[in-house]
């Protein structure tokens, strides 16, 4: 029987003060996941797995180091303990570290007003395995159908509890469940493939195996006979499945890490126009049943809601303490850490303001261009925002979409991209990262 992860926690703490720490923090993480995978109507894999994850770390002048293990003995615990301050005694100084002071730690700690955690009962794996049969089931029954990849269920469940010598203590319990569908139509060279899925912290939220097994399906399906598109400079219509990875780009541009090291092609735009002067993008921590949500972050501090760029202007860095130190700023209450590492600026729920246009309207308005539905490759460059990636997705001549394209290449600078978007009104807004199709005024396309 493991113990209780704040008695792990509190003995941690405690071994690492007898061991000469001045400071320390310290985190449990206990966890199950399960998985189910189906192909061709048979149980194809079948996982589960348990276990409890510790980590420490203890700090000596400004001095760090972070050790952790799998293994919660007395004696485990004590080792871990003396390795990590031996180790700290060997590591370089970092002016920026240390923990927060008392007067700055989150006072409400109940996450369970968050809804992050799902009281049913773990579904039985035969219950799992029932889902992806029928996953499959409703993506075979298509005509055109030759195969499912894939059809996979799962389920898992984390605690997990921090605590530090400075007073701070609070954990919570997350849970999520997932159903998602690989088809393939054709075969051989003419092959294609797509998917769907789809994945809640409430099984009561999650959509049903027919659903997924059937968008599967017609995403599969209208890709058929896919070819080269035009090359020259088009429109772009990013899909809503795919939308939020430009998003994403912004978000790793203002990281305090980036910012700090002078590696972020938007290291020198505070207080300027990074996105179209409609266009928001907040940070909403505390919005129930989304995965990102949480009351703290992992230095303790209280998080809350905040714009990260507010009518197009960018309005500040993500940061956590040691970042914000470095930068003469104040952290944004972003840490976050698992247990072999030290806390990084890491953001949460994140949602970009929504158009009043569906994503049929913007096809009309972009004429003609590329509808990008899936991405392969990657490269960004950090530094300059430099953007080129592979894509797939729909030819469109007048507003309407003609053929399926694979194949191709598209490519521009981050920086004009996100200051041209236009977004439609078609985002999902269970999701952590709430971002709507998105139109891109212009783009180098390269195809046949």
């Amino acid at each position: 029987m493991h113990k209780d992860l704040s008695q792990l926690t509190a003995a941690l703490l405690k071994a690492a003060k007898a061991n000469g720490a001045e400071a320390a923090d310290a985190i449990a993480v206990t966890g199950t996941s399960v998985s189910i995978d189906v192909r061709g109507g048979a149980l194809e894999h079948a996982e589960r797995s348990e276990g409890v994850d510790i980590g420490l770390r203890v700090l000596i002048g400004q001095k760090q180091a972070c050790v952790s293990a799998s293994d919660v003995r007395d004696e485990t615990i004590q080792t871990i303990a003396e390795r990590a301050v031996a180790m700290a005694k060997l590591s370089p100084d970092d002016p920026y570290i240390g923990l927060a002071d008392a007067s700055q730690l989150a006072t409400n700690r109940d996450c369970s007003t968050l809804e992050m955690f799902d009281p049913t009962d773990e579904p039985p794996a035969a219950e799992l395995e029932d889902d992806a049969r029928r996953t499959e089931a409703a993506a075979l029954g298509c005509d055109g159908i030759s195969q499912v990849q894939s059809a996979s269920a799962a389920y898992g469940r984390r605690q997990i509890h921090i605590a530090m010598s400075n007073g701070f203590e609070g954990g919570y319990e997350r849970s999520d469940r997932a159903l998602s569908c690989v088809a393939i139509a054709g075969t051989g060279s003419n092959m294609e493939r797509d998917y769907f899925g789809d994945s809640r912290i409430f099984q009561s939220d999650l959509m049903s195996a027919e659903e997924i097994g059937l968008r599967a399906a017609q995403n599969t399906l209208a890709r058929v006979g896919a070819r080269k598109p035009k090359t020259g400079s088009f429109p772009v219509l990013f899909d809503e499945r795919i939308s939020s990875t430009l998003i994403g780009h912004l978000l790793a541009a203002v990281n305090g890490g980036a910012i700090a090291r002078g590696s972020s092609w938007l290291r020198d735009g505070l207080g300027e126009l990074v996105l179209p002067k409609n266009l928001s993008v907040t940070e909403q921590p505390h919005r129930k049943r989304t995965s990102g949500s949480r009351l703290f972050d992992a230095e303790g501090l209280p998080t809350a809601e905040r714009a990260i760029v507010e009518n197009g202007v960018l309005m500040g860095w993500t940061m956590d303490l040691a970042t914000a130190r470095q930068l003469g700023l104040t952290s944004t209450s972003n840490a976050s850490r698992g247990v072999s590492s030290p806390p990084s600026p890491s953001p949460t729920n994140v949602s970009l303001t929504q158009g009043n246009q569906s994503r049929d309207a913007l096809l009309k308005d972009m004429g003609t261009g590329l509808l990008v539905t899936s991405m392969i490759g990657s490269s960004i460059n950090p530094t300059t925002g430099d953007y080129s990636r592979g894509a797939s997705g729909f030819w469109v001549e007048n507003g309407e979409i003609t053929y399926p394209v694979n194949e191709c290449t598209i490519a521009g600078n981050l920086r004009d991209m996100l200051k041209s978007i236009i977004p439609a009104n078609d985002a999902r807004t269970h999701l952590s990262r709430v971002v709507p199709s998105l139109l891109v005024e212009g783009m180098t396309i390269a195809g046949a």
